[in-house]
């Protein structure tokens, strides 16, 4: 059986619950993503052009500060990455997060929560980042999603 660790960035708790199911669900250990600055409800403003994330969606560079990170993610073989979809793929954070170790020979499985955006290019995004390593393409749920409908969808790479 494959050692699972369930990462995720939540800006709103929403993906937080969704992290917690699957982790649940397919026996992980959970890791949070938090922003060395949080967002506030303005930055987090997708109408105003101006906001902190419209401005960290607009530079495919921008590589926001993480809190704290994991020891050492050489024990797991497979990473769930959860994160809301921002801008049709992964918030910037996430790009900070899989940059910052080394996956080679992991797989990273990327899950993510949204009103109605898809996940669009956030496994192939995540894929060129973790050089190494093999990203699925993921998949969006909805807030609700149930602990027995994340375990079927899971169990491919558990």
């Amino acid at each position: 059986m494959s050692k699972v660790l369930v990462a995720y960035f939540s800006a709103s708790g929403v993906t937080k619950k969704l992290a917690e199911r699957l982790a649940e669900a397919v026996g992980g250990d959970l890791f949070e993503i938090v922003p060395e600055q949080l967002y506030t409800d303005e930055d987090l403003n997708w109408r105003n052009k101006k906001s902190r994330s419209s401005v960290e969606m607009n530079d495919r560079a921008c590589r926001p500060a993480i809190a704290s990170g994991l020891d050492d993610i050489s024990g797991y073989d497979v990473v769930f990455v959860g994160f809301p979809v921002w801008w049709y793929r992964e918030p910037s954070i996430i790009d900070t997060f899989v940059e910052s170790y080394d996956f080679s020979g992991k797989t990273i499985v990327p899950f993510a929560t949204s009103g109605l955006s898809g996940i669009g290019d956030s496994g192939k995004n995540i894929g060129e980042l973790a050089k190494g390593s093999k990203a699925e393409k993921g998949k969006r749920f909805s807030a609700n999603a149930s602990v027995e409908k994340l375990k079927k969808w899971a169990e491919e790479w558990v």
